[in-house]
């Protein structure tokens, strides 16, 4: 492969949601290089991770029915049975719950974990604690989805973290949508959680790290392998 071809893999797109952002540091870089030279490189540099940070790297989705793809980049937080938040209207009953935890350094552009159709949207302010924290599902403000398939609804809930403070969602309510479809976007540091209707097999382990709309993190078909690890 040619250095040249190599180059373009690594290049991708930047989602328009962050083009003010990156339109924003580029201005301030020009400004401040006018000004001192060396502050204007700095800044530039933060140009650089700032369309980094929003970048929307395309992504290959399997498509075997059953499998539930991972929403976020990011590390496995949690995996277990928690009560899903009240707004969803998934029922008081604990269900098989996955977390995925993002950082500044990971793609923050969120993926449906599933096909289906978008019964809720709901959005609930809140608390900015660090998301990597288990009471973040609780306190945090946060997006919650609810997607209607035909092996239940699943809910999908973005949660801003501690430097996060600004969740876009992109589905509205009634939207059909396919899984590996994108659903929304959080800024800066973040963490999307996955609620299952009925028993799932879950096929990642706290600290794996996941790939939005390629990792399956879940299998619905009978006959599934068993869990890598004790669902708690």
């Amino acid at each position: 492969m040619s250095i040249v071809k190599s180059v373009r893999r690594q290049l991708v797109a930047v989602h328009p949601e962050g083009y003010p952002f990156v339109a924003g540091f580029a201005v301030a870089a020009l400004v401040l290089h006018w000004l001192w030279a060396p502050l204007g490189w700095a800044t530039g540099l933060a140009t650089l991770w700032c369309a980094y940070f929003f970048r929307d790297p395309p992504r290959v989705t399997p498509l075997r029915e059953g499998l539930v793809v991972a929403p976020a980049d990011g590390i496995v937080s949690d995996v277990g049975r928690r009560l899903p938040p009240p707004e969803l209207g998934l029922g008081d009953a604990p269900l098989l719950r996955v977390s995925i935890f993002m950082s500044v350094f990971d793609c923050h552009v969120n993926r449906a974990p599933v096909s289906g159709r978008v019964a809720r949207v709901v959005h609930r302010p809140g608390a900015f604690l660090s998301a990597d924290l288990d009471k973040a599902s609780e306190d945090n403000e946060r997006n919650g989805i609810v997607i209607a398939t035909d092996r239940g609804e699943f809910g999908v809930v973005q949660i801003a973290g501690l430097v996060a403070r600004r969740i876009v969602c992109f589905a509205r309510e009634g939207d059909g949508i396919g899984v590996g479809d994108r659903i929304g976007l959080i800024r800066f540091g973040s963490r999307v959680d996955v609620y299952f209707p009925g028993d799932a097999t879950p096929l990642v382990a706290p600290d794996q790290r996941t790939v939005a709309g390629e990792t399956t993190i879940a299998d619905l078909a009978a006959g599934a392998a068993r869990p890598r690890h004790k669902v708690g």
